[in-house]
């Protein structure tokens, strides 16, 4: 069976006809939640049972432990000022790791109740940091602790550079990845509810973003997952959206066309851009960290 497999002629202008996916590292219990840092030419991405954060470095392949305790982090994202930022399973937050080490805690409740388990962040021009908190940290003792959610439900999240944390979206069942579509005209939202309630579809909603960044307008349904669950995702500077499905990776035009399919083997969790010229995609993908190099960058 063919790794990369092309459903429309407009991938093929995406990928490199001689460009394998590569294995990097493997010895994760689930891989997640991948950061890309240009200037050190590193990754860091999270292995959530095993309590750590983990660091491939792209110039001689090594792989270490970048932080262990890491509070069950799942997802990761870095500001625009290059500092890492974390969701925590464990400690129900968003943390800033600042440039000495020292760890900023962002957000860890909302109107007095704490959240369930921040699991996935984007940083938008504005500054601004938009985050998913469905109850996954929160379900059982393997991410987490387990515990009932103070709150009630699970939200989608801003939090303003002024330190202000506003609800967006009340009409996920789980949210789960997001990300922008380039000029930050769109807001691309996973809903793993599946998980929660039988039969209920996996779905990425689109949501047009309003009032200068700072509302959400009505949501369309962008794409509906037929095998294994949608996850995290990230766009390229055409626009496409590149998502995590079952155990492959799957490219949406922006308009919705199914366009190809990377075929990984295991669960994919998530993924981001990276190299030099953000055209190598960094997988994390249950027990291992893979990569390939595309025709195309991350926005």
């Amino acid at each position: 069976m063919d790794t990369v497999v092309s459903h429309d002629p407009r991938f093929d202008r995406l990928i490199i006809g001689h460009a394998k996916l590569e294995k990097l590292w493997t010895g994760s219990r689930w891989a997640e939640g991948p950061a890309y840092f240009p200037a050190g030419r590193y990754l860091v991405w999270s292995d959530i049972p095993n309590d750590r954060l983990m660091r491939f470095d792209e110039t001689d392949g090594s792989v270490s432990v970048f932080r262990q305790p890491s509070g069950n982090a799942n997802g990761n994202t870095t500001d625009q000022e290059g500092r890492l930022l974390t969701c925590e399973h464990l400690h129900r937050r968003v943390t800033r790791t600042e440039h000495n080490g020292s760890i900023t805690v962002l957000a860890d409740r909302f109107e007095g109740r704490r959240l369930n388990s921040p699991n996935d962040v984007v940083v938008a021009s504005d500054g601004s940091i938009w985050f998913t908190d469905p109850t996954y940290g929160i379900d059982s003792d393997y991410e987490g602790d387990a515990a009932k959610s103070e709150i009630g439900a699970s939200l989608l999240y801003r939090l303003t550079p002024d330190g202000r944390l506003a609800a967006m979206a009340f009409d996920r069942v789980q949210p789960n990845g997001l990300a922008f579509s380039p000029g930050e005209s769109l807001l691309y939202v996973v809903d793993t509810g599946a998980s929660h309630q039988a039969g209920l579809p996996v779905t990425i909603h689109a949501y047009p973003v309003l009032e200068d960044g700072a509302a959400l307008g009505p949501p369309r349904v962008f794409a509906t997952s037929t095998d294994g669950f949608f996850d995290g995702l990230r766009c390229d500077t055409l626009g496409n959206v590149w998502t995590s499905a079952g155990r492959c990776v799957l490219c949406y035009a922006a308009d919705g066309t199914h366009l190809g399919t990377i075929t990984v083997g295991e669960i994919v969790g998530n993924l981001c851009f990276g190299g030099l010229k953000r055209n190598r995609i960094y997988i994390c993908a249950q027990t291992s960290l893979y990569a390939i190099f595309v025709s195309t960058r991350g926005f």
